[in-house]
């Protein structure tokens, strides 16, 4: 005997409307498709710059040859990683990328975050925007002028030097020749850089916490650090995971167009990094597409790897994560 109607077990309204994946995006197509064609050119610029160069890591187990192309160069499977594996520099590559990465890690992001609170405190707005202003401003220089202007600080007779030796009796020489010198140059000079623009962020944060968790705050007691302890840290502490996860999967891809400017072969022992070393070994000294490419998928792997690990710890320890 069949079952009755009445004793069969209700279907969801929302899933008895559920329509297949195509007729709800044809839908929305329709209805949305001014947006769809705003987003088309960035759609565009992800597949053609970003996804289609993709295809290209297959030199990475080839011998690559220009003239005979991708599909006529000789297959040499794992040979190249290989070889960068055996590398008497390997070892100092990545301690050097690692040193430097963990060391910006450590010093810089902190450092956009401190500002954002010290702003976020000050009670005149003009001053506030004034100092957001100037604090951005050296992100916008060149590359290539303030490298200029770090030579010049650091040289023998520049400014900084002459300040640390009146200062502190240091030794009277261009920084940038000695070994020592180079990462702690690296690190202010990237704070310097970076610390207003990567501040916008945690200020838009700051504008989005209820003023009333504040004004509950005070009636219990709590004084302007209480408050920032206890209600603005927790508040930011999302924002802070996210851009933690992003900084994080880019540890190993350190910025190798300062460094490429501010080296020389007598720094190669604590500046050299593995970007630095992939253009130098690929293209510079003698042209290897093949080797590079491999040396730069192992770093993007590494990168990928260092993501993924820190985003699962991250949604288990705190339940904030990219996904």
């Amino acid at each position: 005997m069949s079952i009755s109607a009445e004793k069969r077990a209700p279907v969801p309204a929302a899933q008895a409307r559920r329509k297949p994946f195509g007729a709800r995006f044809k839908r929305d197509l329709r209805k949305n498709w001014k947006l769809y064609l705003l987003f088309l050119p960035i759609l565009c610029y992800f597949l053609v710059f970003k996804y289609g160069p993709m295809a290209g890591l297959v030199i990475s187990f080839q011998n690559f040859k220009p003239a005979k192309g991708i599909g006529g160069s000789a297959w040499v499977g794992m040979k190249h990683f290989q070889d960068f594996f055996r590398d008497p520099y390997f070892r100092r590559l990545i301690v050097n990328t690692f040193r430097i990465a963990l060391s910006t890690l450590v010093f810089s992001f902190p450092s956009a975050i401190v500002l954002a609170l010290l702003i976020n405190e000050l009670r005149s707005k003009k001053t506030s925007r004034v100092v957001q202003t100037i604090s951005y401003v050296p992100h916008f220089i060149s590359t290539v002028v303030l490298c200029g202007i770090i030579r010049d600080l650091v040289s023998r007779t520049g400014g900084v030097t002459m300040l640390l030796h009146q200062l502190f009796g240091m030794p009277v020489t261009n920084m940038l020749y000695e070994p020592g010198y180079f990462v702690p140059i690296y690190i202010v000079s990237d704070i310097w850089t970076n610390i207003g623009w990567n501040s916008i962020v945690y200020l838009s944060a700051l504008t989005a916490i209820d003023q009333e968790l504040y004004e509950a705050a005070k009636v219990d007691g709590a004084n302007k650090w209480h408050q920032i302890i206890h209600v603005t840290i927790p508040c930011l502490v999302p924002t802070i995971v996210i851009m933690f996860i992003l900084k994080v999967g880019k540890m190993f891809d350190v910025g190798y167009e300062k460094i490429m400017l501010l080296y020389t072969p007598l720094t190669y022992e604590t500046a050299d990094v593995i970007n630095t070393y992939v253009y130098r070994r690929g293209f510079a000294e003698n042209v290897n597409y093949s080797y590079s490419t491999a040396v730069g998928f192992f770093n993007s792997v590494v990168c990928f790897t260092l993501v993924f690990v820190t985003n699962k710890l991250s949604r288990r320890l705190s339940g904030s994560s990219l996904w």
